[in-house]
């Protein structure tokens, strides 16, 4: 008897904890974001000190040399803030998307990459590349920085539609089918993207391996722009999805009778995975962060605080490590895969073993 009081008392303390630091989570993670953007607004390989950041953003006079704030002004407005801005909205949509894939499946293992949306675009992408450097499609050659990112969305909505297909059945979708379905879907890409690394020459497997590895080189407002709807219209989606995330948690048949309508949840959670891990890929490359895992840990499984911490997260860790990544090596680039790679593999492996003990396997 007193064993089950202590062991209830100790569950409370936990949830009010949780309670106290879900309350701060996202007012700290904005703060978190915003101190993030400074500092890689400020760093890089031509360097411009916090004291001139004022005056390069436009929210001070001249107080230096005209050529020295002309110069912080090109770096800042054509190079560093459209890539910290699509950077940040990269992380937001991996990080959201990974949130509701875990809430769709029911596991907090589970990850986009599980469906084979990302392989679909890296095969893609994978393939236009060396299409374009091949004789047949020299003409299309002076297009291969527009053409791939294309391609790798128009790879990523294909692998969707495939997927959709096999996994629905009589207007139901099976979510067991559709994640075997994807891991099918990754093996067959990956044995693409396999034969077009042999084929490949030095420069384009030199290409392909970079942007295997994730990368926001090259980022302009025109690629921003296009990240800025989709996040928009997925943050809005969130706040619909929310609650019957939360009861599909118990079961599709509890949440059936909670009000929510199981199949229009699974599709809409589907197309919205689909289209923000697609995007996101043809922006950055393959790329894959543990952001939702972590954030279960210590705001909880609620959707309607874990999706939009979840973009706050992603991008505060995108945006430090596009950082990192661009000037640890400097004046080379470390391709921004192997960053957050490094980073999200032990946290997934240790949230892996916690689930195993809980689980007691």
């Amino acid at each position: 008897m007193n064993v089950a009081v202590g062991t209830d008392a100790q569950g409370r303390r936990r949830r009010a904890a949780r309670g106290r630091a879900a309350s701060f989570a996202l007012p700290l993670l904005v703060v978190l974001l915003v101190l993030t953007a400074i500092v890689a607004l400020t760093v890089g390989a031509a360097g411009i000190p916090l004291s001139r950041l004022p005056a390069a953003l436009g929210f001070a006079g001249n107080t230096i040399a005209d050529a020295m704030t002309a110069r912080d002004q090109l770096v800042l407005w054509s190079i560093r803030i459209p890539r910290i801005a699509a950077t940040a909205m990269v992380g937001g949509l991996l990080a959201a998307a990974g949130a509701i894939m875990q809430g769709l499946f029911r596991n907090p293992l589970a990850d986009p990459a599980l469906v084979g949306v990302s392989s679909g675009g890296a095969l893609a992408a994978a393939s236009a590349i060396v299409f374009t450097d091949s004789r047949f499609g020299e003409a299309l050659r002076f297009l291969q920085t527009e053409l791939l990112p294309l391609a790798a969305f128009i790879g990523s909505l294909t692998t969707t539609a495939i997927l959709y297909g096999i996994s629905s059945r009589a207007g139901r979708t099976s979510i067991a089918i559709f994640l075997l379905a994807g891991v099918a879907i990754t093996a067959i890409a990956n044995a693409g993207i396999g034969l077009l690394v042999f084929v490949a020459d030095d420069r384009q497997l030199r290409d392909i391996t970079f942007w295997l590895l994730g990368s926001m080189s090259g980022t302009t407002w025109t690629k921003a722009a296009l990240l800025t709807p989709i996040l928009a219209v997925g943050l809005a989606a969130c706040t619909f999805i929310a609650r019957g995330l939360d009861l599909l948690v118990l079961g599709e048949a509890d949440a059936f009778h909670g009000g929510v309508n199981v199949e229009r949840l699974k599709r809409i959670s589907i197309v919205m995975v689909s289209a923000m891990t697609g995007v996101a890929v043809s922006i950055s490359g393959v790329i894959g962060i543990v952001v939702p895992h972590l954030l279960r840990l210590v705001v909880g499984p609620a959707h309607r605080l874990l999706l939009p911490a979840s973009v706050l997260l992603g991008a505060i860790l995108m945006v430090g490590a596009d950082t990192l990544a661009r000037t640890i090596v400097a004046p080379a680039e470390m391709p921004i895969g192997i960053l957050t790679a490094a980073v999200g593999a032990p946290v997934f492996l240790a949230i892996l073993l916690r689930q195993r003990g809980l689980a007691s396997l």
